[in-house]
């Protein structure tokens, strides 16, 4: 068992947060912890780093095991770029290599005994850099990043100068480099494009370690992990399943125990009607008959009532007017800045009763387009025409439509002066601010409580046409859940940028991906996407590899077309070329066994230990490596060389 967490309470003030909450985890297992907004997720890992002490139980941790966390936020000061943010993880192997140059300044300076003691240093200290993953380190380190969405020109950027998702991208991916025995991640797929979390969807299921998830993207998590911790009002249910099924299982769960409160209610109903009949006879013996039931009633250990999820927040979208059934027509639509060209003669057409998601990597433009469709940016080139009758309501993932002084009920009132105080209450009641809540400040809330306070703002619109930007961020699944909902129940048309694949995939009709500068069309939703894509994929292989088969079948035609001289030098080349690769093969497999060799006398006591034979092994050892390189590149070059 590599982490328990038993019976761990934590309140704050009078609020409980976690009450008797217990799990383990177990050595290579991934698991998630999922519950509403506010249900202490985030709290329980902070607990478990040791950031944050509970009021009651314990974490237990499998001893000297290395523990990571990434937080949702991540500070870095200084002036180091990325690159030696993510080298510094492993700084053991920095010094490592360090040590090694300077020895080999050193042996060029000095003879004897001295060359000697220094030869014996550069083994043990190649041998501990090798060991470590040393020659490899630098390669993982470009593949982390790159598999996190940045390019090589990024490597050089200083930390302090990055937003704040891409400064948790570096923070995740120097964490994936230490490789501790337990990852706590707390919304890593946050900030990162649909390829970079496919990536590290494949890089977390491969993870040597356990590994801890807190997140809301429904897809990852059916990816991803075997066993869900379910925090539900305070309390803590373990399903060892993936998302999709945990769902059943809750459901079903939640039915047995409302049907189990249901019966033990109406047997109790049953027993008071009894003792209350009995005692209206007003007769001892009837009397001492109602005081015994009385008494076995009292004993009995009452059920608490399974708390469901009536009192969400509900959504419900109505478009006021009917648009037309051309909704919106863009054509040639151009944005550069600078030197940077995000898309070129883009074309989209959207027609009324669609809903259409806008998908593509980090930094393609999508909410550029979306801007500009709101008037908030100006292209270079093209032009965008609503159609008739169409009115459109914008949910900006930066919630600028928000007033940062304001309340939340003046940010209703002003935008909506028409609504009595009741009806403002009522609206935001719906979206879970109730009491006081509404007199907190904008500037005051989380991001998921702005996220809501905009979603009440575009219920009140009325708008036929909604145009989204990330609106699942900083959604729980539930909320996630009600919003899907309520798109599926509009009658209106939707265009929207999201991240997240559950989501499009239950709510897109369509899907417009955004790469290599234009867009391509999928009438479909994720899963259909997918299928298109593979297809492609499989027909672009299957077309390299019939071209290969037509260049080989005509190749006889070809050779008879060559004159008699020609062919005969083509043939000789031929045979030199095979004979000089099979020399380089066969020599290059000799090389690489005698280092083999070297290197298993190395670890042997009597040879380590012996300066002398040592001086030469390691000499035996560059000649070969510096041999293998040339061979290398020869090979290389033979390889890839066509006989004309």
């Amino acid at each position: 068992m590599m982490m328990a967490a038993g019976h761990i309470r934590k309140a704050f003030v009078e609020k409980v947060v976690l009450d008797d909450v217990t799990f383990h985890i177990e050595a290579n297992e991934k698991a998630a912890i999922v519950g509403v907004n506010g249900a202490g997720k985030s709290t329980l890992l902070k607990i478990i780093v040791g950031e944050m002490e509970p009021d009651a139980g314990q974490i237990t941790l499998q001893k000297d095991i290395s523990v990571g966390y990434l937080a949702q936020h991540q500070e870095m000061t200084g002036s180091r770029t990325i690159l030696e943010t993510m080298m510094s993880a492993r700084g053991e192997l920095l010094e490592l290599e360090l040590k090694l140059r300077e020895l080999e300044h050193k042996m060029k300076e000095v003879s004897g005994e001295e060359l000697e003691n220094v030869l014996a240093a550069y083994s043990r200290v190649d041998h501990a850099f090798e060991s470590g993953g040393g020659y490899a380190y630098r390669s993982e380190v470009t593949g982390i990043l790159k598999g996190l969405g940045f390019s090589e020109e990024d490597f050089n950027r200083q930390t302090q100068t990055l937003s704040g998702g891409q400064r948790m991208r570096v923070a995740l991916g120097r964490l994936l480099l230490i490789k501790p025995d337990l990852l706590l991640l707390d919304e890593p797929t946050n900030h990162l494009d649909l390829n970079s979390i496919l990536w590290l969807e494949d890089y977390l299921r491969s993870y040597p370690g356990s590994v801890l998830i807190v997140s809301h993207d429904r897809y990852f998590l059916d990816r991803v992990v075997t066993k869900i911790i379910d925090i539900d009002h305070t309390h803590c249910n373990v399903y060892n399943c993936n998302y999709t099924e945990f769902i059943t299982r809750k459901k079903q769960m939640l039915e047995v125990q409302m049907h189990q409160y249901e019966n033990q209610q109406a047997m109790i109903r049953h027993q008071e009607q009894v003792i209350e009949r009995l005692r209206s006879f007003n007769r001892e013996k009837s009397i001492k008959r109602a005081e015994s039931r009385e008494k076995m009633l009292n004993k009995i250990e009452v059920l608490e009532k399974p708390i469901t999820d009536d009192d969400t927040m509900t959504i419900r979208l109505n478009p006021a007017v009917v648009s037309g059934n051309d909704v919106l027509t863009v054509r040639g639509l151009t944005k550069s800045y600078g030197s940077l060209n995000l898309f070129s003669d883009l074309d989209i057409d959207i027609r009324r009763g669609e809903r259409v998601a806008l998908i593509g990597g980090n930094g393609t433009g999508k909410t550029t387009i979306l801007r500009i469709l709101n008037g908030l940016e100006t292209p270079d080139r093209g032009k965008v025409v609503l159609g008739a009758k169409v009115e459109v309501a914008y949910y900006d993932q930066e919630h600028h439509v928000l007033h940062n002084e304001k309340t939340l009920f003046d940010e209703l009132s002003d935008t909506y002066p028409n609504m009595n105080n009741t009806q403002i209450r009522n609206v935001l009641a719906a979206f879970l601010f109730t009491g006081d809540d509404v007199f907190k400040r904008i500037g005051d809330l989380s991001g998921g409580e702005r996220g809501r306070v905009s979603l009440a703002k575009l219920m009140l619109t009325n708008a036929n046409f909604l145009i989204l930007d990330e609106p699942t961020n900083h959604l729980d699944i539930l909320s996630k859940e009600i919003l899907e909902d309520a798109l599926l129940a509009y009658t209106g048309t939707v265009f929207y940028v999201s991240h997240d694949r559950y989501f499009i995939n239950k709510t897109a009709t369509r899907i417009l991906d955004l790469t290599d500068h234009s867009l391509k069309n999928y009438l479909g939703n994720y899963d259909y996407y997918l299928e298109k894509k593979a297809q492609a994929a499989q027909a672009a292989l299957n077309a390299a590899n019939a071209a290969s088969s037509a260049k080989a079948d005509t190749a006889p035609e070809t050779e008879g077309k060559l004159s008699y001289e020609a062919e005969k030098r083509r043939q000789a080349a031929l045979r030199k070329q095979k004979n000089d690769l099979a020399r380089c093969e066969a020599r290059i497999e000799e090389l690489e066994t005698q280092n083999r060799e070297i290197d298993e006398l190395l670890t042997q006591e009597e040879v380590f230990t012996n300066v002398p034979r040592l001086m030469v092994l390691q000499k035996e050892k560059q000649s070969i490596e510096e041999e293998l390189t040339g061979l290398y590149e020869t090979w290389e070059e033979l390889s890839s060389q066509e006989i004309e």
